[in-house]
């Protein structure tokens, strides 16, 4: 095994002399402040650390200053085929072909050749685990018929996400264009999304090395991809998520990881070299774990059939919408947390499937921390006047 870099090392030390765990929670009741002290000290102009399941930002630093992503931005590109795939538009072992436009670029590569084909599979490994601007562009082609389109739909997808200082040129990250920028803020948002939403992500991201096998005209080859992102093997539970550099952005990372449940990311955003790139991501990490503890149910209480007025059907089904997860930054007593069903005070028909009926809520210390909807599991119709008479019948045969 490769030896650790220095500063690897040096980020150990720091989290077994202070960092934050589930076993000595109260033994390090000062790590949080430490760490914080730690962290206001970063180079990095722009950072920020937000837990994945509440969106809870832990840390900002300067994190809505409108920077350039470097190869950041195919956290976007990786979305949208996760999207393609989940939406049944693609498929893992479908054969993509590479154009001339997608061999052409420069910087990060696998060098593809043109009319070679891979798998989607195998183009997500290229653009995850060695930045592949070939691949992404390939990719992008693939799925929207060209770059531009393919743009034109992580610009729409940003501003759905709530990225309001995001603004993407290419799929790669490669251009220099002023108008290609994003913040750390941003970042965070795009990177909860994909990490929330596909977690099977990181079953490409934690990936070290990996050999693809190039098939043209000219005969095969293999090529061995390696992972861009240091941090894995230095920060205990990384497992992710996309490196990016370029001379105009400089460094820039973001940076996943996960704990006793917890998962945390990262963004770095113009870091000036790529040691304190990782450095800091790994600062940033280690504070957000040793300040935070994290509730999550999602085995809740079982819930009864319900009487809808006016309704077709005499008894409903209805379900919680989601689990749920609450955030604490206090060091609190989640034994203590308390929960209730509150059904809306009148539930009449019609009503949509999903159409919320009540509210399973969470108090902890006498204070509402948050709550789940219930909402019916079918469309609940109106009683016609059949069915009255139908009702009116039961009850006169019994």
């Amino acid at each position: 095994m490769l030896a650790a870099p220095v500063w690897a090392t040096q980020i150990r030390a720091e989290e077994a002399a202070g960092a934050q765990t589930a076993e000595t929670a109260q033994d390090n009741t000062d790590a949080a402040a430490q760490s914080q002290t730690a962290v206001l000290e970063l180079q990095t102009p722009h950072a920020l650390v937000m837990e994945v399941s509440t969106g809870t930002v832990l840390f900002e630093k300067d994190a809505d200053t409108k920077v350039h992503p470097a190869s950041v931005t195919k956290v976007m590109t990786v979305l949208l085929i996760f999207e393609a795939l989940e939406e049944g538009r693609l498929t893992l072992d479908e054969q993509v072909t590479t154009s001339a436009h997608a061999k052409s670029m420069g910087g990060s590569q696998v060098f593809l050749e043109e009319g070679e084909t891979q798998t989607v599979e195998t183009l997500l490994k290229c653009i995850i685990i060695a930045s592949g601007n070939d691949a992404a562009v390939t990719m992008a082609e693939h799925i929207a018929g060209s770059e531009e389109a393919f743009v034109a739909r992580m610009n729409e997808r940003a501003a759905e996400l709530g990225m309001v200082n995001t603004h993407f040129v290419d799929c790669c990250g490669l251009t220099d264009s002023t108008e290609h920028y994003t913040t750390a803020r941003d970042v965070a948002l795009m990177s909860r999304e994909l990490l929330e939403h596909f977690p099977q992500v990181t079953d490409y991201s934690k990936i070290w090395m990996e050999d693809i096998t190039h098939v043209t005209a000219k005969g095969s080859s293999t090529f061995t991809l390696t992972n861009t992102n240091k941090l894995l093997r230095a920060f205990d539970g990384c497992d992710g998520l996309k490196t990016g550099s370029t001379s105009y952005a400089k460094y820039c990372l973001s940076a996943t990881a996960q704990r006793n449940g917890i998962r945390l990311v990262g963004a770095i955003m113009t870091a000036p070299d790529s040691k304190t790139r990782f450095a800091e991501a790994a600062k940033i990490l280690g504070y957000g774990f040793a300040c935070c503890t994290l509730y999550h149910d999602d085995a809740m209480e079982k819930l009864p059939q319900i009487t809808v007025r006016g309704a077709a059907q005499p008894l409903v089904d209805v379900q919680y919408a989601n689990g749920f997860s609450y955030l604490s930054t206090e060091n609190e007593d989640f034994s203590r947390i308390e929960k209730e069903i509150r059904w809306k005070d009148e539930i009449k028909a019609p009503l949509e499937q999903g159409a919320q009926v009540g509210e399973y809520v969470y108090t902890l210390n006498g204070k509402e921390i948050g709550s789940v909807p219930i909402v019916t599991v079918h469309a609940v119709e109106k009683a016609g006047y059949l069915d009255y008479l139908g009702e009116m019948w039961e009850r006169w045969v019994l």
